[in-house]
């Protein structure tokens, strides 16, 4: 089977991402991959964009039948945010003959179109296309109304501390892993999120990505 390519910025990205794909059956054709395993030089965030060109072009020659990235909107402080992060997706796929804007998806999510007819390039930047934030974002605000109470008190235990060593970029990172630390089985990556049951499947945000994963990668191209 010619691959269906989900590529995320790393290891943990990547396990949460296939379990939200096993989860949702029709996407179970789905290669999860950070940057590293495709060839790339490292799993980040610009280890992605830095491999764009060689991806379109393995869609282009038919060694990929699909393909998606998910990556972090980051802080505008540190020079992320989402207008700055499309900026640099769309100044290397515009290259390759992909339209300069994207089409917004109704339920969220975007989908570049070629203008020669190569499939369309889904883009999902974390936590909303639209805010600042990251994966972690994304799963705070899809918590299940039952877990919510236990989340809050992540976050009070984190904005406690007295001498955090963390930065401030990653709050929420401490935040989601302190909330993980209290389930039943303590010490699970950001997976459990899913396999535990612990986010509202029903929540905007979480039908929209798996909306714009389906319209990535169609149920007929399995």
């Amino acid at each position: 089977m010619v691959d269906r390519l989900l590529l995320v910025e790393g290891e943990a990205d990547r396990a949460f991402f296939e379990m939200l794909c096993r989860s949702n059956t029709i996407l179970a054709g789905v290669r999860v991959a950070p940057p590293v395993e495709v060839g790339g030089r490292k799993n980040t965030k610009q280890g992605i964009l830095n491999m764009l060109e060689t991806l379109i072009n393995d869609l282009n020659d038919g060694r990929l039948q699909a393909l998606a990235i998910v990556v972090d909107a980051d802080r505008i402080s540190d020079g992320g945010g989402f207008s700055n992060t499309i900026k640099q997706i769309t100044q290397k796929v515009a290259s390759l003959g992909y339209d300069r804007s994207p089409q917004v998806l109704a339920t969220g999510g975007l989908l570049y179109q070629h203008n020669d007819g190569l499939p369309d390039f889904g883009v999902w930047v974390m936590p909303d296309n639209a805010a600042e934030g990251m994966l972690e974002d994304w799963i705070k605000q899809t918590v299940s109304l039952t877990e919510q109470p236990l989340l809050i008190e992540a976050k009070n235990t984190v904005a406690s501390l007295t001498a955090p060593k963390f930065k401030t970029v990653r709050l929420s990172k401490a935040e989601v892993a302190t909330w993980l630390a209290w389930q039943e089985k303590p010490g699970e990556g950001l997976y459990y999120a899913i396999e535990g049951k612990l986010l509202d499947v029903a929540a905007p945000l979480y039908t929209g990505l798996v909306n714009w994963l389906k319209a990535v990668f169609p149920a007929q191209n399995l």
